[in-house]
């Protein structure tokens, strides 16, 4: 069995190089991972608040997140638990089209995600202004399913998964470095796939 999957990956990183990180394997299903059940969401409650060391508050309801203009990135998506997955299309809103809608102070450093049935995690904002990082509501053209974080989620290619919470109801800007919910429990604080930054 350990033959098989040094056999595997040798294969994957035949055919996609750079591209996969090491450790990693590629998958063709898309695992579904959470820490608890999934959030019933009612959209006509739903709002997205932006909050913290911003110069305004203020949010965002399900009409008006709609109402901006929207993206699509084609990325690779990377899990710490080893599995990658290729090619995913999502279509949502830029993080920096979201900045043209509210300003952070200058000594916002970071931003904690809050979500629907209480998940957290912490993202700097200079990742957050790479390239290809939104908030998506579509993956290959649909809605996303509920467990894969209906109705939006962060998609941030670069790091590995965990930091691309679901059911993200805020973005909290922070202005120093602190732990989310995995990262507590000892997960890397950055989460880079490319440096296998998995644990603490």
């Amino acid at each position: 069995m350990a033959f098989d999957l040094l056999s595997r990956r040798s294969q994957d990183r035949e055919e996609y190089g750079e591209r996969l990180p090491p450790g990693q394997k590629v998958v063709e299903d898309w695992p579904v991972l959470t820490h608890g059940g999934t959030p019933q969401i009612d959209l006509s409650t739903w709002r997205l608040r932006i909050s913290g060391a911003v110069e305004r508050e203020v949010e965002f309801s399900w009409e008006q997140l709609q109402a901006l203009p929207s993206a699509i990135a084609t990325c690779d998506i990377h899990c710490v638990t080893s599995w990658s997955r290729m090619d995913n299309q999502f279509e949502g809103v830029l993080f920096q089209e979201m900045l043209n809608h509210f300003q952070p102070l200058p000594s916002a450093k970071q931003v904690m995600l809050h979500c629907y049935g209480g998940y957290t995690t912490n993202i700097t904002l200079s990742d957050l202004r790479q390239e290809n990082v939104l908030l998506a509501y579509k993956h290959a053209g649909e809605e996303l399913t509920p467990s894969h974080g209906w109705p939006l989620r962060l998609v941030a290619p670069h790091l590995y998964f965990w930091k691309s919470a679901k059911w993200v109801r805020r973005l909290d800007f922070i202005e120093r470095e602190e732990p989310g919910f995995w990262e507590s429990y000892g997960y890397h604080i950055r989460g880079d796939p490319w440096k296998e930054e998995r644990y603490s």
